[in-house]
């Protein structure tokens, strides 16, 4: 197999200048890098004199990269092995609470894609694998074991897949002889499989991102991590979120807009309907708010991102969103199947 690239020096942030904008970084203040990634978060927040920065990634190739970058800030510069669920609890272990600041690059880092062996992608051949912690059931597991009806949810509702029943037959008829261990082995198949044109992105693409959700249960994450940051946020504490597909993006705008109250009739109710409860965020701005033309041409992945903001008000955190995070998750198996 290819060597590998060192992987630290190719990573491009995202609306990194807009993103610290809006966090508005100020001297002593306590900021958390839910995704440090390369590090190009913390390193912007670190531009300001005084700022601290607590940065988590899942991904223990991304804090053993992290390392220069931490001896480099003398202190000012904490780095976990963390999923961005727990921000809340890690920040409270390292006495970082409240926060002034909290930024999400949601998705799968460039480094992760460009390195065959963790098996994000289907450009270059490589272990069927995917996972962003190393832990965990691999997408081979996941592709060789789920049934039909559990393998067609997986591409349909986290890839948005047309084709995903008509994917997931195939493979289930396929791995009968000859399990699934390759990025390439699936790829070939789904491109078998799946109808497509030939100005189409590749055919796997849609079901390469839902197992990639899958394996490492990204939505129901990105659920938990924003009610964390609600709680870990002081008043005026800013929010700042990334995301690269639709299904992030809707869960990110679902959750600000019931936390600021958009769309909430300002008339008056039947008699024993609630009041609305007091807004926990406030929208600032358009949103979400997309990259230039000038950050697409220097870097394409940028093309889909999107950036929303919210600031803290002074409002109690809201209960866990029970209704948010039902869609984050697959359907509840029906009766007799897996």
């Amino acid at each position: 197999m290819t060597p590998s690239r060192p992987p630290f020096d190719r990573h491009v942030p995202v609306l990194l200048a807009e993103a610290i904008a809006a966090l508005g970084p100020r001297a002593e203040g306590r900021y958390l890098d839910a995704t440090f990634g390369a590090g190009g978060y913390s390193r912007a927040l670190l531009a300001t004199p005084g700022a601290q920065v607590l940065a988590l990634d899942r991904d223990p190739a991304g804090v053993r990269g992290g390392a220069r970058l931490v001896e480099e800030a003398r202190g000012r510069l904490r780095l976990v092995e963390a999923r961005f669920s727990e921000l809340e609890k890690i920040a409270a272990r390292e006495n970082f609470l409240p926060l002034q600041g909290v930024v999400f690059d949601v998705g799968v880092s460039s480094m992760q894609l460009d390195e065959p062996d963790r098996g994000f992608s289907f450009r270059d051949d490589g272990p069927l694998d995917m996972r962003m912690g190393g832990v965990g059931p691999t997408a081979a597991e996941i592709v060789n074991t789920a049934s039909v009806e559990r393998l067609a949810d997986i591409f349909h509702y986290f890839g948005e897949e047309r084709a995903a029943r008509r994917i997931a037959r195939a493979i289930v008829h396929d791995r009968e002889s000859q399990p699934f261990t390759t990025t390439g082995q699936l790829a070939r198949l789904i491109a078998r499989i799946a109808p497509h044109r030939q100005s189409d992105i590749h055919p796997a693409t849609k079901s390469f991102q839902a197992l990639r959700i899958a394996v490492n249960d990204e939505l129901a994450e990105l659920v938990d991590g924003l009610c964390a940051a609600e709680r870990a946020l002081a008043p005026e504490g800013r929010l700042a979120v990334v995301t690269f597909h639709s299904l992030e993006d809707r869960l990110v705008k679902l959750f600000l807009a019931a936390r600021s109250g958009r769309g909430e009739t300002q008339s008056r109710r039947l008699p024993g309907e609630p009041a609305p409860q007091p807004p926990t965020f406030r929208l600032e701005g358009p949103q979400p708010r997309s990259p230039l033309a000038d950050e697409i041409a220097a870097n394409p992945r940028a093309r889909s991102a999107k950036l929303r903001v919210a600031a803290r008000t002074a409002e109690p955190a809201r209960e866990f969103d029970e209704a948010l995070a039902r869609r984050a998750r697959l359907p509840a198996p029906a009766s007799g199947r897996s």
